[in-house]
């Protein structure tokens, strides 16, 4: 079990654009899933993209089942998604409260699309193609913002709706992305 050090927002890292994996099934690629796998696991995190440990890759990794930080949340499959491809399915969006591994302890209210095609890669280099909407979509497009330099703050459209968990909800947090 390796687990890595997750960068924080602030680190020049996390804003630059990842570059797309050449080659998948490698022993490197499954070193870095694995230890993102595990340092994911270890935060109780909804996904991790490969720049939030300091790789510059098109990697990203989501999935929820049983977590205790999205206690209500729906099911969203356990997924390695290389060099993704999203293609929002219309022009409708809704806010959501989202966190961040990368920015410990706060949270924002952040518009995505309701729902969206994403397409990409696993790590064996078979193709991955769905159609999703609600929670899974707006995990997904967390994750794959971090592979464009993009931090879920850059989106909140009104900083009101950003701040620390227990000033924003006293006692009573949201589910969190």
């Amino acid at each position: 079990m390796a687990i890595r050090a997750v960068l924080r927002m602030g680190d020049p890292r996390l804003l630059e654009v990842a570059a797309p994996v050449a080659l998948t099934d490698t022993p490197e690629l499954h070193e870095l899933i694995r230890d993102m796998r595990d340092t994911m696991a270890s935060l109780s995190g909804a996904g991790l993209a490969a720049p939030q440990v300091g790789i510059g890759l098109q990697v990203v990794i989501f999935g929820v089942a049983a977590n205790p930080r999205y206690p209500d949340a729906e099911l969203v499959p356990d997924t390695v998604l290389i060099n993704p491809v999203l293609t929002p399915l219309s022009d409708e969006t809704d806010e959501g409260w989202e966190g961040c591994l990368s920015i410990p302890g706060l949270r924002g209210l952040v518009p995505r699309y309701k729902s969206l095609r994403y397409q990409g890669f696993n790590q064996f280099g078979n193709p991955i193609d769905r159609t999703v909407s609600g929670f899974h979509a707006r995990v997904v497009q967390h994750e794959c913002d971090h592979l464009q330099g993009m931090l879920y703050p850059m989106r909140i459209k009104d900083m009101k709706n950003f701040g620390f968990v227990e000033e924003l909800f006293p006692g009573n947090p949201p589910i969190l992305e």
